[in-house]
């Protein structure tokens, strides 16, 4: 009997920590072939080159697809998407893969999922149910209805999904694949590396022994006019506590020159020695670099879901989490320098919170392989309604 070929799609840097797992257990499953497909910004430089990270992780790739148009805004964000269409269409005509699985919620998503419906491929779409800001809400959803299996993160995900019209035995609770990592790192949670040394970046090297900060704030692309406001306000709260902080560069989410264009300016214009500046970790390094953080600083989802299982005090600026489920980890605030200060020193003073295990045990890409292994791909949808 011939193995089920299963493509799956990382388009971004976040994409790939929160599948990693499950290709790996993909790629070990005896009925099981990986067809790794790797595309927009996960190929590129100014994102952190994802992909060297995943080559050195030993995962060969199928494909490579480059489709981002750059310009930091809502046609550049479109035009990629349907550049994405055409260039998957092509890949998935090649590979004729049994199954394509696609990743949470990101806007580029949406091409791996349009290709792969209309090609009459199965589609299993990895973190539907959830609700946040941004576009990311529309695309999670939509891709939820395009989908044929559902590979969901939290009990709440599973009954927005069912609700959606998704036939129950369609629709499984495997928790959340980024949560595998951190379950490794709660083991053995070390600082084992030297962040300078592995990743470079760029800005002083200050004296992070006696603790660190670590901000990743993203443009909200339906705010994405608003970004380096946004981001300034953030910045000036770091730069007054002093504090060594290791701040990410954005995504590739429209707004994101706002936001780049902010930063090299107030890196230009204040002393900032305390300051220095990543594009991107490896995975594990990345969790294990954050659990040994007095606190993240920002909006990325990072901070709602492995920050909660691993412990971590997070400030979450603005609406771009608004409405998903979050541990007692979290405090929210508005995009006000005096309140994202108040809200890092109560964090920091406050330490590490409990763990959180909302988005899942820390077997999830097992679960997910034995699953594609048995369940029948079908492309016909039988609606609950």
């Amino acid at each position: 009997m011939s193995k089920r070929k299963i493509c799956v799609v990382v388009t971004a840097r976040p994409s790939y920590s929160r599948i990693k797992s499950a290709l790996q257990a993909i790629k070990e499953h005896p009925e099981l072939e990986l067809l790794l497909v790797i595309a927009a910004s996960a190929l590129l430089g100014r994102y952190g080159t994802a992909v060297k990270i995943i080559e050195r992780d030993g995962f060969d790739i199928a494909a490579k697809v480059f489709n981002v148009l750059e310009g930091g805004n809502l046609a550049a964000q479109a035009k990629t998407t349907g550049l994405g269409i055409i260039e998957l269409t092509n890949v998935f005509e090649n590979l004729k893969p049994d199954a394509v699985l696609t990743v949470a919620d990101r806007f580029e998503t949406m091409s791996t999922a349009i290709a792969a419906s209309y090609l009459n491929i199965p589609l299993v779409h990895v973190q539907g149910g959830e609700v946040t800001g941004n576009i990311d809400e529309k695309v999670r959803h939509a891709i939820t209805k395009l989908s044929d299996l559902h590979f969901v993160a939290s009990k709440k995900a599973l009954e927005r999904v069912n609700k959606m019209g998704e036939t129950p035995d369609k629709v499984f609770l495997t928790g959340c694949p980024s949560i595998d990592l951190a379950h490794e790192i709660c083991v053995d949670g070390a600082l084992n590396f030297d962040p300078y040394e592995r990743y470079g970046g760029v800005g002083q090297k200050p004296d992070f022994s006696k603790g660190y900060l670590i901000v990743m704030q993203h443009p909200v692309t339906t705010e994405y006019e608003q970004s380096r406001a946004q981001v300034t306000q953030t910045l000036e709260a770091i730069q007054e506590l002093k504090l060594p902080t290791f701040w990410f560069w954005p995504n590739v989410d429209a707004g994101s020159d706002g936001t780049s264009n902010a930063i090299r300016s107030f890196r230009e214009n204040q002393d900032i020695d305390h300051i220095h500046f990543f594009k991107n970790m490896g995975p594990y390094d990345f969790l294990r670099f954050l659990k040994n953080s007095l606190c993240l600083i920002g909006n990325s989802s990072v901070g709602i879901r492995e920050s909660a299982y691993l412990g971590v005090p997070v400030v979450n600026i603005g609406s771009r989490q608004n409405g998903r489920e979050r541990g007692g980890n979290v405090i929210d605030v508005d995009y006000d320098k005096s309140k994202i200060l108040s809200a890092i020193q109560e964090q920091v003073k406050h330490g590490t919170y409990p763990q959180d295990r909302t988005y899942g045990e820390g077997n999830a890409g097992k679960k997910m392989a034995d699953l594609l292994a048995v369940l029948p791909l079908t492309y016909h949808k039988v609606l609950n309604y």
